[in-house]
């Protein structure tokens, strides 16, 4: 097999959600410039459709469907149409998520449902409706997209931490059990990573030279910089990897840097 095969996505019917910004859209547009047959989900019908019209390409047309993973019907309703439009699907994008930062004692029962609802219950509703869908069809592989918080749990996003160190977890467990039956499941867990929503924070200068200082590559991640793994683990050349959590963070889980200087 070629470098080229082994590394291939092509033809690979791809699910992301949480597609319309940020990591999933990245992650769809890298999967469909290497031209695998994508499908994007997300809450926003206009934010879907545009996203999709913008990263297709001339050979591949990125197809919008709008799911809110927090609702089982919804993922369903997905999984059914996709199977009806596709007949299969290879691989899984499980991107959606939602934070919110404020003092652990201050979360209210419907901010810490709203974040677990979708971070944890519906990423493990839409990984076991594809997973079946995987299974019946002989295999495939699903990604999930995991936190720097399982390293160690950042102050103010308490809930969020619990979710994403959940998702480990279920990454883990659905490896274990459906390893034998063709399906790989494995994760990624992005460091401090720009996107729009947090661009603001991580412009304030305390913030940025914090993060700096703390991440060993000195610099913030891109979205653009968690494609590569997404590709490798949904690619045959990690055929023999599943039930693993990749951090891709420039090093920041590497250990604690401390402020002083070596000689």
């Amino acid at each position: 097999m070629s470098s080229r095969e082994l590394f291939s996505v092509e033809d690979r019917v791809t699910l992301v959600s949480g597609a319309s910004r940020g990591i999933g859209r990245a992650m769809a547009a890298g999967f469909a410039a290497r031209g695998a047959k994508v499908i994007i989900t997300g809450r926003d019908r206009d934010s879907l459709t545009e996203t999709a019209s913008e990263i297709s390409t001339n050979d591949v047309e990125v197809r919008p469907l709008v799911c809110d993973v927090a609702d089982p019907r919804a993922i369903t309703s997905l999984v059914a149409d996709t199977i009806e439009e596709f007949g299969r699907i290879d691989v899984l994008l499980n991107v959606a998520g939602v934070n919110q930062r404020k003092a652990v004692e201050t979360f209210s029962v419907d901010e810490f449902d709203f974040i677990l609802d979708i971070n944890l219950k519906g990423a493990f509703l839409l990984a076991q409706e594809v997973g079946k869908q995987m299974l019946s069809g002989g295999g495939g592989v699903q990604i999930n997209i995991d936190s720097l918080n399982t390293y160690a749990p950042l102050k103010g996003v308490i809930p969020y931490a619990m979710s994403k160190a959940g998702l480990g977890m279920m990454t883990r467990g659905m490896a274990l059990e459906w390893g034998n039956r063709g399906v790989r499941v494995n994760a990624i867990a992005p460091g401090f990573i720009l996107t729009d929503l947090n661009r603001k924070l991580w412009s304030e200068p305390k913030m940025n030279q914090w993060g700096l200082a703390n991440t060993p590559l000195g610099r913030l991640g891109q979205v653009d910089d968690l494609v590569g793994t997404a590709l490798f683990l949904a690619s045959d050349a990690s055929a023999f990897m599943t039930g693993q959590v990749l951090y891709v963070d420039g090093g920041v889980s590497a250990g604690i840097a401390w402020p002083i200087e070596l000689s």
